[in-house]
């Protein structure tokens, strides 16, 4: 009996590499969405609390935070974007370009807290006020279970090649870390009556915060003009 082996059909197999990768895409959009969604709340608590308990550490951590959920959101819009090409098979927008002017605003606004948080660490490492540091560790604490929780749920496979996962990943562990730093200062601070611990811990965060959105100015304006990284000046 003769079998005839019939070659696949390479068609099909891309079809069914195009439908694996929109799987995933959306599997990404979703996990992303609920740390956009998580971050956020702690972002705003520890914000209001940094200022309510007067830590610097948990104010600098706060903003810290604010910048990545403006990350992780510009990738939750970029997985979104895909999504809605996809089904409507074209694009009027050039989606890149409004998330590049989109990441371009935010760094701006991020480069001008972030100055003013610096300023003000300055000014209470020469006059130190006192620091509720119950309230403000307890924000803290909650800050670093969030980040954990949220890396846990961004924990990603490296085999499909999924950059913006990957990237929103780093930026929760790099939050994870400024969580740590915000701790050690407020319970060295409270253990040892050191007040310019949390000032200290709020310059180093807002140097973070200034640094990552300088970086942030320098990618979305190269973006905006089309200038490939080889040949930036910046």
């Amino acid at each position: 009996m003769h079998l005839e082996i019939k070659p696949l059909n390479s068609s099909k197999q891309a079809h069914d590499h195009s439908h694996g990768k929109v799987q995933f895409h959306e599997i990404h959009e979703r996990k992303t969405k609920w740390v956009v969604l998580l971050s956020t709340l702690t972002m705003v608590a520890e914000i209001v609390v940094g200022y309510l308990s007067h830590s610097m550490a948990l104010l600098a951590d706060g903003w810290h935070m604010s910048s990545h959920v403006l990350a992780l959101g510009l990738t939750w819009m970029a997985y979104r974007a895909i999504r809605f090409l996809n089904a409507n098979k074209k694009g009027q927008v050039n989606q890149n370009k409004v998330l590049s002017l989109s990441g371009y605003s935010s760094a701006v606004i991020l480069a001008v807290v972030g100055g003013m948080v610096l300023i003000e660490s300055v000014e209470r490492m020469i006059n130190p006020e006192e620091v509720i540091y119950n309230d403000a560790v307890l924000v803290a604490v909650l800050g670093l279970l969030v980040n954990g929780l949220s890396a846990y749920i961004l924990h990603h496979d490296h085999h499909h090649g999924d950059h913006n996962i990957r990237a929103a990943y780093l930026h929760v562990l790099a939050d994870t870390l400024t969580s740590f730093l915000a701790i050690a200062a407020l319970l060295l601070g409270q253990a040892f009556r050191l007040p310019w611990m949390d000032a200290l811990a709020g310059m180093i965060g807002s140097l973070v915060v200034l640094n990552w959105s300088i970086s942030l100015l320098k990618a979305s304006a190269m973006d905006l003009l089309d200038i490939k990284k080889e040949e930036s000046l910046l």
